[in-house]
């Protein structure tokens, strides 16, 4: 269908100095967890976002010399031929359709330890950042910048600049954002600097205005050179000649580069989860950049609504729609709002899956699209699935995993049937969606009703519980159980393994609370899952008017939020409700009127007051269902268990699970068994000899 009129603004062409965008969307430089020892992996990833209609595709932070090493982090790096010939199976995936190639040139400074390559990191006053994430926290500091080292700086970025035109990029980034190196000189609490390089604003920004300069000039002003900057702390920070310092570091730069994108200055803020931040977040810090500068200006905002996108460009705020997220969600958005399918698009939830990926260190991974990162290494395509069956499939359980199954499945060709026992299809989101900050998470179970709906091989029946004579009498020639995973009241030990059941009053699981059980205060919340659920039953929990004590086995509330960046909201959000939080505790006993406690290293006891604990801990999988059916002789049928059932886990690996269930189904083993990926040689690579002394 034809798209709306109103969004014909977002497909004008955009002039990037000598190269033209064919249109609005901007892939903004993201990390993929895919660095150079996985080329074809990441050639692809980034290709189908191309092939999405994105007019723009970006890498993410790419090395210029091994002076800025970000392990245990991935990165790519621009170092030699080899990563020439990586790099270039991306551009050419990003030409084949019509998109320009962009990399962003990175040096990392104090932000970067080295710990592979063993340099010494680099500073402009020898200021280290004190990280307090264990993956950045290093004892090593960083050097001092002598004027050598600046040069030197700048040659590097030249000569990455060349060998980025020679791997097929168009646009050039210089990175002055995030904390990296020319950051640290814009910044005055890194730069105390009393050259010609520090002191005032004018001087800070020089090097950034060098970088730019000498990667034009690398290139012959062939390529377009961007300035990715981060204006977060600047923005707050007074100037004598301008509104703030960030308004006196974009009118020095205002004419250097032929693209701003324009960021925050802390991942935290910058890719913030929509839990507690919501969509165009960014507009406040960055909306008075096109007011300074006439170069176009791209930036992001977690946009996934078009008429968002318009506004932003209709009211002068930006030039290009950055995405990064959305894009991981759905690499079609753009094609689908150019061809009036905008209630297609597969929207970001905010959950920061992804971000967790990198700082896993391996490849992204995305709730609401299982697909990303396995579209070389399995064959996998978001929108195409190829249609190879004409089989029935019954599917009991329509939650995320389930539904991903069956929306699998119908794209296949299978006549699909989908059996849910409550009311409402959406399994675990039904109630988790409901519970503060978490209603954009149901666009999970959205966009797959949405499509089932649609299909004509696809029946939905809700209120519908089968026992296993009932899917044996169903006659489908596959059965795939999805029915999800429930919490116990298991207590934690100092082993950091779960113990026994806890039986005393008025102790509950997050199933409890689902099912509407009246809880009593003061009530405690004992979590050692460490995500999500505990911080926001929490939250609900405090809502509702109970005075609520939030308890964990960890160092902090909601640790492993550190990777999905809600941590610091979470903790913002108990200061704000109220909530009083325990760090390095464990649960030891309860008896409806007191809680003993143990600190988690010493053993030592405590108590508190309590008439109700709620236990977030561990959950069991396992389906009775499945169970039965499978001790019955000679199926009829195939039997899958997926999902939560199979292994509990976050709501990216139930669908994870269900997408590799319903690819499956049907085929050979090992037919969607996934490839080896392989990085190319150096050039000339001789090895050292080892000292026979040493021997």
């Amino acid at each position: 269908m034809p798209r709306p009129a109103r969004y014909d603004l977002l497909f004008e062409p955009v002039r990037i100095g000598p190269k033209t965008a064919k249109n609005r969307f901007f892939q903004v430089p993201h990390a993929s967890g895919m660095t150079n020892a996985n080329p074809h992996v990441r050639a692809a990833f980034r290709g189908m976002k191309a092939e999405g209609g994105w007019g723009v595709v970006s890498t993410g932070a790419c090395s210029v010399h091994p002076s800025s090493d970000d392990s245990p982090f991935p990165f790519a790096s621009l170092w030699d031929a080899a990563d020439i010939r990586a790099h270039a199976l991306m551009t050419d995936a990003a030409h084949d359709h019509g998109a320009l190639a962009a990399v962003e040139l990175w040096h990392g400074g104090a932000a970067a330890m080295n710990r592979t390559t063993r340099h010494p990191a680099l500073s402009p006053s020898g200021v280290p950042w004190m990280a307090t994430h264990p993956g950045f926290i290093s004892a090593a500091r960083p050097k001092v910048m002598d004027r050598s080292d600046i040069r030197d700086l700048i040659r590097w970025h030249a000569e990455a600049a060349v060998r980025a035109e020679e791997a097929g990029f168009d646009i050039l980034y210089v990175y002055a954002g995030m904390g990296y190196l020319p950051y640290q000189f814009l910044l005055s609490d890194y730069n105390k600097r009393t050259d010609a390089y520090g002191g005032s604003v004018a001087n800070r920004a020089r090097l950034t205005l060098d970088l730019i300069d000498a990667v034009r000039e690398a290139t012959g002003g062939r390529c377009a050179v961007a300035l990715r900057i981060s204006l977060q702390e600047l923005r707050g920070r007074p100037s004598e000649n301008a509104p703030s310092e960030a308004h006196e570091v974009i009118a020095a730069l205002k004419d250097a580069p032929d693209l701003f994108d324009v960021k925050m200055d802390y991942s935290a803020t910058d890719c913030a989860p929509s839990r507690y931040v919501g969509e165009a977040s960014h507009e406040p810090t960055v909306d008075f950049v096109k007011q300074v500068t006439d170069k176009p200006v791209v930036g992001v905002g977690r946009f996934t609504s078009p008429d968002t996108m318009v506004s932003m460009v209709r009211r002068g705020v930006l030039d290009l729609i950055g995405g990064a997220r959305p894009s991981i969600a759905d690499p079609f958005l753009p094609r689908k709002i150019e061809e009036g399918r905008e209630a297609e698009i597969r929207e970001c939830i905010g959950c920061n899956i992804c971000i967790s990926s990198w700082h896993d260190g391996v490849w992204v991974r995305c709730t609401q699209n299982p697909t990303a990162g396995e579209e070389w290494r399995r064959g996998w395509h978001p929108e195409i699935v190829r249609k190879d069956s004409e089989g029935s499939v019954l599917i009991v359980g329509g939650g995320p995993s389930g539904l991903e199954a069956a929306l699998t499945l119908a794209r296949r060709g299978f006549q699909v049937s989908v059996a849910e026992k409550a009311r409402e299809f959406g399994g675990r989101l039904v109630w988790e969606s409901r519970l503060p900050g978490l209603r954009q998470w149901f666009r999970v179970i959205d966009y797959r009703l949405g499509r089932l709906r649609e299909m004509p091989n696809v029946s939905l029946f809700a209120e519908s519980e089968l026992a296993a004579g009932d899917v044996s009498d169903f006659g489908a020639g596959h059965v795939v159980v999805a029915t999800g995973a429930r919490w116990l009241k298991s207590l934690c030990k100092d082993s950091e393994l779960p113990g026994d059941p806890l039986a005393a009053p008025r102790v509950y699981t997050p199933d409890d609370i689902a099912r509407g059980e009246e809880i009593e205060g003061p009530v405690a919340v004992f979590d050692f899952d460490n995500y999500y659920m505990g911080s926001a039953i929490a939250e609900h929990l405090a809502a509702k008017g109970l005075k609520t004590t939030y308890i964990t086995s960890a160092g902090a509330a909601q640790a492993w939020g550190i990777m999905t960046n809600e941590q610091p909201h979470v903790h913002r959000a108990f200061l704000k409700a109220g909530i009083a939080y325990r760090t390095l505790e464990l649960v030891t006993g309860f008896d409806g009127g007191t809680l003993r406690l143990a600190q988690f290293f010493t053993g030592e006891a405590r108590e508190i007051e309590a008439r109700s604990l709620v236990i977030v801990g561990q959950r069991s999988g396992g389906s009775a269902l499945y169970d039965a059916l499978a001790r019955e002789d000679g199926l009829p049928f195939s039997l899958s268990l997926t999902g939560d059932a199979n292994a509990p886990g976050a709501i990216a690996h139930a669908v994870y699970q269900g997408h590799m269930t319903a690819r499956a189904l049907g085929l050979p083993r090992g037919a969607t068994d996934a490839r080896r990926d392989a990085p190319f040689p150096p050039p000339e690579f001789q090895p050292h000899r080892v000292d026979e002394a040493a021997q």
